[in-house]
């Protein structure tokens, strides 16, 4: 791809995941479309990273040392605000792809589309599931604002000119982790055109890190996405509240699928005190005491 710039450039932030990242860079090479560079956006590794990009000896492909300060939307800023490609792609370093997905999405914006998102298989160590985004209807920006993200950003591949006007990924401290939601949802408000892909293209890793902070961490921030956008907008004050409500309701979820009960309570209170009319709510709390009777006849009979 030398003497001219790639059609997609390839934006992989990384740190300290030296082996992950070499899957990932693999599954690029992989790609059954090859008019692609790649800007690996190191934040200061202290392992091999380095050696692995060597190892590749690829020209299209190049690392950046960058110090983002533990704020992921700077390294990938880092690279979006300097590139000439026309369209863009971000990949976790511990995320891969499968051979048909730049093209695939890349046929997508060539018949119009400005963001392209397609399905994923989200693995861990011991299970696996498909997810699959949108559906359509829910990336307008009012329904992806009240329903909840839709979209993910390993997934993503869309126009460096639209990512470039508004303004890339927000930096701010306490969107750390839902930085992408707030994205997408400039993107959508902005009037571009979001097309979605159901085959799944790529695979997104999921870590056993401390399930109930990295659960308080990511519910935080998305409450500030969605506190900034409801402030900004004409909402009512009843919309506010259930919308906020939904979001005490996800991370109960969350907390009850981690086993952690007692947040999950806390949760739970806190979105019926947002939203006492919000039906799931009741289910939620239902399953929360039935489980909590099956532990105490379990410890029982043990």
């Amino acid at each position: 791809m030398s003497g001219h710039s790639a059609k997609v450039e390839i934006i992989i932030p990384t740190f300290n995941q030296a082996d992950f990242l070499r899957e990932a860079l693999q599954s690029v090479l992989d790609q059954d479309f090859h008019d692609w560079s790649v800007t690996v956006v190191n934040n200061m590794s202290t392992d091999h990273t380095h050696s692995v990009v060597t190892e590749f000896a690829n020209p299209r492909i190049r690392i950046v040392d960058f110090a983002n300060h533990g704020v992921i939307a700077a390294s990938r800023n880092r690279a979006l605000r300097e590139s000439s490609a026309e369209y863009l792609a971000f990949l976790d370093s511990d995320d891969w792809w499968h051979p048909r997905k730049l093209s695939m999405c890349i046929s997508q914006l060539e018949q119009g589309a400005d963001l392209v998102c397609h399905a994923e298989e989200w693995k861990s160590e011991t299970s696996s599931r498909i997810v699959r985004y949108g559906p359509l209807h829910r990336t307008s920006y009012q329904e992806m604002l009240l329903g909840g993200n839709c979209l993910s950003t390993s997934a993503i591949v869309g126009r460096t000119r639209m990512f470039q006007e508004v303004n890339g990924f927000s930096e701010r401290a306490d969107f750390i982790t839902a930085e992408d939601y707030d994205l997408w949802l400039r993107v959508a408000q902005s009037g571009y055109k979001i097309s979605l892909i159901d085959e799944v293209l790529g695979t997104f890793r999921i870590h056993s890190a401390s399930a109930s902070s990295s659960i308080a961490r990511n519910s935080a921030a998305e409450m500030a996405v969605v506190a900034s956008h409801l402030e900004n907008g004409e909402f009512k004050s009843s919309t506010k509240r259930r919308r906020l409500g939904k979001s005490h309701y996800s991370a109960a979820r969350a907390y009850q699928r981690a086993g952690d009960r007692k947040n999950a309570w806390r949760e739970f209170m806190q979105a019926l005190r947002r939203s006492p009319l919000f039906a799931r709510t009741y289910a939620g709390i239902a399953l929360l005491l039935l489980d909590a009777v099956r532990n105490r006849r379990a410890a029982r009979h043990a």
